[in-house]
């Protein structure tokens, strides 16, 4: 079974009003575990899990890691908040470091006004030819993985229309995005050389495709998704992300040719996920047409059941995607804080507390008793148990 895991970035906010604070690097100082890290402003902090073969084993490190965050950062006066974007106005400042300055100075605005938390998943793989391989197949099904983490409404004070306006912030980079079909690890590490070369990228760090080889370590690094409001979201994302990487695997080892689907046509389910997340349509990733989110994010469970079922994951990822289906993704949550008292203190507040449920996500007592039919994944790990 491959190892996988997760890396979140969060929001850093004020513990009394709930403004956005510049404390990163104060927050990572008081900390002398390394899976607490600095992001490129001040106001961002990222964690990162280890890798794991048992989801149990994934799921309890993701809790402490939030735990770890949030507890850290009280101590400097701020809380965490798994929120994509900023619901209240905020003023970047940047961290520190000859990198960022350069960082900075090459991309101006784009750089300095791009406060945004994503979730990335590592899966390993053999090899890169392995990685490539799974590259190219797994690409028409990553905009579903956007729709299902969709956690980015608010935008410095507005409302802006999308499920995720992240994915919209973040396309603002050149390197960001969908990528065509690479056919062999040669090519791609020649695609990559060449965008080095035109001196735009500061560095291999910032090729920042939707799905990548990361450059240390021999996994497929997939950075699609919103940073989940939900502890059970993220763990949902991993499990399927390493579904895809092992079906593709799969596929790649019997022969079976990836999707033909143009990188256009990827992009244009990659806006739809952004814009509607699972309350409208995507674009079906084998079709490529308009159709319910539900149907579809249930043919990616189904495109990757096999692999599950060999796993032992089929019924924790099949009840932890009816769950989400049943209460949606963390952008109707902030829409629905907001509706109260029209009010986006309300929106933080209320996503600094689910972020830091007890044991890392058991859904509170009013929603479960809303939806009687939905089973936590804090159920399968025995968290509800004294």
């Amino acid at each position: 079974m491959r190892t996988f895991g997760i890396e979140e970035e969060f929001l850093l906010v004020d513990a009394v009003t709930g403004e956005p604070r510049p404390v990163g690097r104060q927050v990572v100082e008081q900390s002398f575990d390394d899976r607490l890290t600095c992001e490129v402003t001040q106001e961002q902090l990222e964690t990162a899990t280890r890798p794991h073969r048992d989801v149990n084993d994934l799921a309890l490190d993701f809790a402490r890691c939030r735990t770890l965050a949030d507890e850290t950062a009280l101590r400097v006066g701020a809380r965490v908040a798994a929120l994509a974007t900023s619901p209240q106005p905020v003023l970047p400042l940047a961290s520190p470091g000859s990198r960022y300055d350069e960082v900075r100075e090459r991309f101006a605005l784009t750089a300095s006004d791009q406060v945004t938390c994503g979730c990335h998943v590592h899966v390993a793989v053999e090899d890169d030819d392995e990685g490539v391989a799974v590259l190219d197949r797994i690409r028409p099904w990553l905009p579903v993985l956007l729709a299902l983490s969709t956690n980015s409404p608010y935008w410095n004070g507005a409302d802006t229309g999308y499920a995720s306006y992240r994915s919209q912030a973040w396309g603002r980079w050149p390197m960001a995005g969908p990528c065509d079909l690479f056919g062999t690890a040669e090519r791609y590490h020649a695609t990559v050389e060449a965008l080095l070369e035109t001196a735009v990228p500061v560095d291999l760090r910032q090729i920042y495709f939707d799905a990548r080889l990361n450059h240390q370590y021999p996994t497929v690094e997939v950075r699609v998704s919103d940073v989940c409001l939900y502890s059970d979201d993220a763990v949902l994302i991993a499990l399927l992300t390493r579904g895809l990487v092992e079906t593709a695997a799969r596929e790649w080892h019997a022969g079976v040719p990836p999707l033909e689907i143009p990188t256009a046509t990827v992009r244009m389910a990659s806006w739809r996920a952004g814009r509607f997340g699972m309350d409208g349509r995507l674009l079906h990733p084998v079709t490529a047409t308009p159709q319910d989110a539900g149907d579809v994010a249930l043919a990616l469970l189904q495109h990757v059941r096999p692999v599950l079922r060999d796993q032992g994951d089929a019924e924790i990822a099949e009840s932890l995607l009816r769950q989400l289906l049943a209460r949606g993704t963390g952008a109707r949550r902030q829409r629905a804080a907001l509706s109260r008292r029209g009010d986006l203190r309300d929106v933080v507040s209320e996503a600094v507390r689910v972020t830091n449920l007890p044991r890392g996500g058991i859904t509170d007592q009013h929603e479960a008793a809303a939806r009687p039919a939905s089973r936590s994944f804090a159920g399968f790990l025995g968290w509800g148990r004294p």
